[in-house]
Order: structure tokens, then sequence, then C-alpha cells
């Protein structure tokens, strides 16, 4: 089924949303491949010192990363307003302005990882040795791929915009499919070890930025891109900013809680962080089966709001937040039941980390449900442009108070340990999404009274 703002606009909810929001999930399935086989490749062939190595760089990376990813999620939220509103030039202009900022956000953080990479995981608290120079080995050549990325991840947010969420997809499933093959060439066949990994996925991100790119060439809509109109227009760009800088800091305070985290569990030594790096990435499979309904709700909502019909944009809030509940307790408590099988693909060597692996996932995977409906929330106040109250909620409510909780009673003896440190992720969920469902009942009150229907 071809979506465009007509499907998004009119018709039975439930079913548009659904079929939607599949290619997301089965997108983001594939891109956490990505990590996913590097892990698994390097746990095979190199031991679980590779894989803590590789583990210990994902909150970093993703601190780093967000700020910029958030600007894609401006992006999108431009180009589904003005596709809803009808507002062809303003569209165009989104466009030709993204790729342009997408291209520098990805040379700004190549410099970045490249030059500091090692001192920032200095500050993390990672184990001197081995560990540390792996680390600091594979963030360095993952980030030299961040060009890469960054135009992906900008291209494919304008075409879910435009409401064709196959082609991200599809693109992803050649890059994923090359990134498994390279990462077994270099590791097991030219013993590269993280290295391997690393130049493997940013390669097959190169793959799936030339096909995104190559796609909305071909557009034939208002959503096209053509090379000699890239330009970053200014009003484009402040709307971009207006809605993704602060979902990029967001982003971006989630991740230093997550830093907190790692370096909370990188204290507790390799055994732990092995089994950490190896739940994290099994939750990062249950993570984007609920995300897509943030990403979901936000496209429908975003065209919905800018063609003016708010009994339409609550509707699909509620549909979204329902769907994507059963989801998260489904797909959640389901990977916790075989976790131990699951965790036995990354970790082959050490039934010791399998073991605190599985402690982590009892704590987040079985409530994860409440991390999905606090996402969608968010995704459906960006959509109808409140970007900078569901950041202050968040990150006060999930940042600060795992913050406040790691240097209080995560301190205290009695409670540092695993169990003690990861209580604080469905605790922070559950009270950021009662302050976000509350906040987003006001701002839709306050949008109808002002005008819109």
């Amino acid at each position: 089924m071809k979506f465009d703002s007509k499907n998004m606009c009119s018709g039975p909810i439930f079913k548009a949303v659904v079929l939607y929001t599949i290619p997301i999930i089965l997108t983001g399935i594939l891109q956490l491949l990505f990590n996913a086989a590097d892990l698994i490749v390097v746990g095979w062939f190199c031991g679980s010192d590779s894989v803590a190595a590789v583990g210990a760089t994902s909150s970093l990376t993703n601190l780093i990363v967000n700020l910029f990813i958030g600007l894609s999620v401006g992006a999108g939220v431009a180009v589904a307003q003005g596709i809803g509103s009808g507002n062809e030039k303003g569209t165009s202009e989104a466009v030709h302005t993204a790729v342009p900022v997408a291209f520098i956000s990805g040379a700004v953080l190549t410099v970045i990882g490249v030059a500091f990479s090692g001192t920032f995981l200095e500050l993390m608290g990672t184990p001197e040795g081995k560990l540390l120079t792996l680390s600091s080995l594979y963030m360095r050549i993952y980030f030299g791929g961040m060009t890469f990325s960054m135009i992906y991840n900008f291209g494919s947010a304008i075409l879910r915009a435009a409401g064709d969420t196959r082609s991200p997809l599809i693109f992803l499933t050649a890059a994923g499919v090359l990134n498994v093959l390279l990462n077994i060439l270099f590791v097991a066949g030219f013993k590269m070890d993280v290295a391997g990994v690393a130049l493997a996925t940013s390669i097959s991100q190169a793959l799936s930025a030339v096909l995104v790119v190559t796609a909305l060439a071909r557009r034939k809509d208002m959503c096209r891109l053509e090379f000699k109109k890239l330009h970053i227009h200014k009003n484009a760009l402040l709307k971009m900013v207006k809605i993704g800088l602060p979902a990029g800091l967001q982003g971006s305070m989630f991740s230093i809680s997550n830093v907190l985290i790692q370096s909370s569990v990188n204290s507790f030594g390799s055994a732990h962080m092995s089994g950490a790096a190896a739940a994290s990435s099994l939750e990062g499979f249950c993570y984007v089966s609920m995300n897509s309904f943030h990403q979901t709700a936000l496209n429908f909502c975003g065209q919905n709001y800018g063609a003016g019909n708010m009994k339409r944009v609550k509707r699909i809030t509620w549909v979204c937040l329902a769907t994507v509940a059963a989801v998260g307790l489904i797909v959640g408590n389901l990977t916790y039941l075989f976790g131990d099988k699951l965790l036995g693909i990354y970790i082959t060597d050490s039934p010791e980390a399998i073991r605190y692996g599985m402690e982590r996932l009892k704590f987040m995977l079985i409530p994860y449900f409440l991390c999905g409906i606090m996402d969608t929330t968010t995704g459906s106040m960006r959509g109808i442009g409140s970007s900078v109250i569901p950041m202050v909620i968040t990150v006060v409510g999930v940042c600060v108070m795992r913050i406040v909780w790691i240097y209080t009673v995560f301190a205290i003896p009695k409670y540092h340990t695993f169990a003690g440190l990861f209580i604080s992720y469905p605790i922070s969920w559950l009270l950021t999404f009662t302050a976000l469902i509350i906040s987003y009942h006001i701002i839709m009150n306050r949008r109808i009274r002002s005008g819109k229907r």
C-alpha cells in the first residue's frame, strides 16, 4: 500500500497506523542489526573483551549523535506539515535545506568522534588497557562514516513524512546484508577485530545513504530532490531547529543519563559490561518496535495538524498509544522469557555475563511498554508543533531523575547492585508519561480554542 497525505488525513486510522508502522519497525530492527552483527561476530571470533569494548561505546555514541538526529526529526515535521497544508514551496525548501544540513552535521560529528573518542571514553571510566584501546579504535572508525549515517537519517525522515516507509526498509535491507557479509570478511577473514566491524558498518551506511538520495531524486511530487536547488533556506532551517533542537537536546540528555548508567556498569567489571552490552542490544530490538509508533504519531499528527483536523489528531494519538502498549507488553515479555538463549547468541564464553544480562533484562523488558507510551505521547506533541514542553518534561522526569538516583539511592551500599541501578528506568518512565499526557491534553485544548479544528 502506498501512503500519501490523503491516506494519513482520511480513512480508518488503526489499519493505516499499523500498515505505516510495520515497515518502520522492520527498518529499525535492521538498523540495530548493524550493531548486533558487530557484537555477535566479535563475540564468536574475538571473545567477551571485544564485546565489552563495542558495547561500551553505544551510550557515548548516542550522546554525541542524538543532537543532530533531532534535527532530522525537525526536518520530518516540517515536511509533514507542509504536505498536510498543501504548501508546495515550503515543503520543497524543507527538503532542499535538510540535505546540506545532514552533510554538515555528519562532517562535524566525524571531527568530534575521531578527535575526542579516547578522551570521552576515559572520562566514562572505561577500564584502561585492552578495553580502552579497542573501544577507542572502534569509535574512530565508526565516526569516520557518520556523514553517510546523517544523510540516510535525514533522507528517510523526509520519505516517511511523505508517507513512504517501505523505501527506507528496502535500503537498509541491502545495507544490512552488506554489513553482515563485510563483518565476517573483515573479522573472520582478515582478523581485524573491532576495527573490522566498525569499517563494515561505515561502508554499509554509505550504501544506504546513496540509495535514499537516489530515491528522493526520483520522486515526482513536492518532496523531489533536485541537486541544483540545494540551499539552506532560513525559514525552513528555523522550523527544523524549532522542532529538532529540543528533540535533539532531549536525546542528548537521555544519553547523558545513559552514559552515567554505563559508567556505573563499568565500575562492576568486565563480566557485568559484557552482560549489559548484550542485554542492551536485545532491548534495542524491543525499543524500536515501540519507538516506531513515535514516528508514526509524529508524521500522522503532523499532516493532520497541517490540514487543521484536530479531532483526527486526537484519535490518532489514542490509537497509537493503545497499539504501542500492546506491542510493548508482548515483545518485552517474550524477549525476557527467552532472554538466556538470546544472550547466548552474543556471549559464548561467560555464563556469568549471561546471568548479569538477565538481571538487567528483568527490570527493563517486563515494564517496557511504559517507555513506549511515553515516547509515543512525545511524538504526537512534536507533530502538532510542541517540542520544548515534552523536552523539559522528559529531561526532568527521565534524565534528571536517573542522575539523582545514581548519586543517592544507588550510592547506598545496600542498593549498589544491578537491580538498584536499573529499577530507576521503569520508575522514570511512569512518572514522565503521567506528566506528558496531562500536558498533551492542555496543549490540544489550547490549539482547538485558538482556531484549529
